[in-house]
């Protein structure tokens, strides 16, 4: 079979399964996922949890996720250098949300850790590919880069929700005083892993605001939902901003940079 349409069949059949995963994920075939596990992933397990409505960036992702299926047979986006570099890893990392998913439904929490991370890491390489590749148009970065930026940016925070989760799970308390130190030592890495991706990636707005948008979740939970922690909240809030703010000052240092390599340019032709 040619690679291409082996590739492109990959990614279809890993699309559907992730819609099968999400079947169980929302209840349809299985528990919900603030249900599974005993619970330990509801809004309410731990401090690090992001309140209810901020789950609804999912419905963003799996949106988006479906153009880049559909955009991957279209004649512009078949066979191009995108789909090339990244077309069995977004397959693999369809695989693992829906994999995600389905150990949830059985309890295997700490197994959910592994998977995570495994799904954060493959997406690390889906959007470092994407960094070397230049001259796209702007439907398919919308498509391709900003399903994947989001995806991330989500997975990112997700994960030191769920490992926050396991931790809870295993009698680890996180009500605690000693647990709110924790809950915020645990934000300020995922905002300094944040910032490694801005600087590291380039300027990514997608990624930038799905974490913005987590820790702003995390910040309403833990200031109007129980378990309540008034320090956790500013500490989530501070990182929401922060997430924000860094993805301007490197966007505005790429910016200048561009303006100044271009006015050498000129002064050189001069």
């Amino acid at each position: 079979m040619e690679s291409g349409l082996a590739r492109r069949l990959f990614v279809t059949a890993s699309m559907v399964f992730c819609l099968v995963g999400t079947l169980f994920g929302t209840g349809v075939l299985g528990e919900r996922v603030e249900e599974s596990s005993g619970g330990a992933l509801s809004a309410e397990a731990t401090l690090i949890a992001p309140a209810g409505p901020a789950f609804s960036i999912w419905s963003v992702i799996y949106l988006g996720l479906i153009a880049y299926t559909v955009w991957q047979w279209l004649p512009r986006g078949r066979d191009t250098a995108v789909e090339r570099a990244i077309g069995w890893l977004a397959g693999w990392s369809m695989i693992l949300n829906a994999a995600w998913l389905l150990v949830t439904q059985v309890g295997w929490i700490w197994v959910s850790v592994l998977v995570i991370l495994g799904l954060a890491v493959v997406l690390g390489f889906i959007i470092k590919r994407l960094t070397g590749i230049d001259d796209r148009e702007l439907p398919e970065r919308i498509v391709v880069d900003g399903t994947f930026g989001l995806y991330l940016g989500w997975v990112t925070a997700a994960s030191c929700a769920n490992i926050a989760a396991a931790g809870a799970s295993s009698g680890i308390e996180f009500s605690s005083g000693s647990g709110a130190v924790l809950a915020s030592v645990v934000l300020v890495v995922a905002v300094g892993i944040g910032v490694v991706y801005q600087v590291v990636f380039g300027p990514r707005f997608a990624v930038a605001a799905a974490l913005a948008w987590a820790f702003a979740w995390i910040g309403v939970g833990r200031t109007l939902d129980e378990p309540q922690s008034i320090a956790v909240g500013i500490v989530a809030f501070t990182a929401s901003a922060l997430a924000a703010v860094t993805w301007l000052a490197v966007a505005a240092k790429r910016s200048n940079t561009r303006d100044a390599e271009a006015a050498h340019a000129a002064e050189a032709d001069d």
